[in-house]
């Protein structure tokens, strides 16, 4: 055998011998999947967000970077607020949408949104973008515990941004949504927030709604076979602390379908028609309009042009994203009573 020929063998297998080492790691621990898919989304949310600035008005008063739990280095939330009144007369407090950026739980942080929080602070709203520790560094119900700290820690400071904590709209988007969901029934149910191990950090009067886009409510029902089966497996895998996370009776509780009740807050619900997560939105709007919780949806006819994907209302040059931000505005004011 010549030399170039034993050296292009050698090469070769050590080639093999790394693949096979790169998908003994990807069955061994969810850390190079998650490395992998947080790299693909926070692209993604970069790009987003650089396509948001143009919609940004001018004017909006920002306080970034408060910290919610000395205790904890990702406590850290953005507080929007709408431009001062031209004629520089008083305005009362205002009422607050506490927004939970998603990232399939492995990715992201509040700056994702802060373009987002901006638009909607021009509506005369006060914005809070809210950070969280991110899985597989840490685990369910983490995030969770997070969010319900920064709500008290809002509320204990509200006065010092003009933000009436008495109207409090908790939204998020994605794995947000999820989270969102969570720490909505945590404040509306009590046994609920004893499952999962939190004091809320609200009562229930101040959280007037909850806003969902695009987000996964049963854990246990998304098809673990297919490329977005293996999405899912890595991200719940990496969430959840266990490979075996459907068998998991901790994590049970993050599958919060299962434990609504005619206390749930009133929802805005929605998910683009060729959202993968789209069926999740539609049975977690049947299920609360079926226990007479006030639910309002935005969905979309099954041949929508153009194909409306995840998080479809990031894109404000889409008509469909215009609309999902106007319909997502009234539900709010008329929730704050605006």
């Amino acid at each position: 055998m010549s030399r170039p020929l034993r050296r292009l063998l050698t090469s070769l297998g050590v080639v093999a011998l790394l693949l096979a080492l790169l998908a003994g790691a990807f069955l061994v621990s969810p850390w190079p999947g998650a490395l992998v898919i947080r790299q693909v989304f926070d692209r993604g949310a970069q790009q987003a967000s650089d396509a948001l600035r143009k919609h940004v008005p001018p004017g909006i008063v920002q306080h970034l970077g408060e910290v919610y739990d000395p205790a904890d280095p990702d406590a850290r939330f953005d507080v929007y607020l709408p431009p001062p009144p031209a004629d520089g007369a008083a305005r009362g407090p205002l009422p607050v949408v506490v927004w939970v950026h998603g990232g399939g739980w492995v990715s992201g942080s509040r700056g994702d949104i802060g373009n987002y929080a901006r638009v909607l602070a021009g509506r005369g709203l006060a914005v809070v973008a809210v950070d969280y520790s991110i899985a597989p560094g840490a685990h369910y119900p983490t995030p969770v515990r997070q969010v319900n700290t920064a709500l008290r820690h809002l509320s204990m400071q509200a006065a010092r941004w003009g933000i009436d904590p008495d109207r409090i709209v908790l939204a998020g988007d994605s794995a947000g949504a999820h989270i969102a969901a969570q720490v909505a029934n945590t404040i509306a149910l009590p046994a609920y927030a004893v499952e999962v191990g939190v004091v809320p950090g609200l009562a229930s009067r101040q959280l007037r709604g909850v806003v969902l886009f695009c987000g996964p409510y049963d854990l246990r029902k998304g098809r673990l076979n297919g490329p977005f089966g293996l999405f899912l497996r890595s991200v719940l895998w990496s969430y959840s602390g266990q490979r075996d996370f459907p068998s998991d009776r901790a994590f049970a509780t993050a599958s919060v379908i299962d434990h609504l009740t005619p206390d749930f807050p009133p929802a805005f619900i929605s998910a683009g028609n060729a959202d993968p997560l789209l069926l999740q939105s539609h049975d977690l709007a049947v299920r609360l309009s079926t226990l007479r919780v006030r639910v309002e949806t935005l969905f979309f006819p099954d041949d929508h042009v153009p194909a409306l994907g995840h998080e479809y209302q990031f894109d404000l040059d889409q008509e469909a994203g215009q609309r999902a931000l106007k319909e997502m505005v009234r539900f709010v004011e008329a929730r704050v009573g605006q």
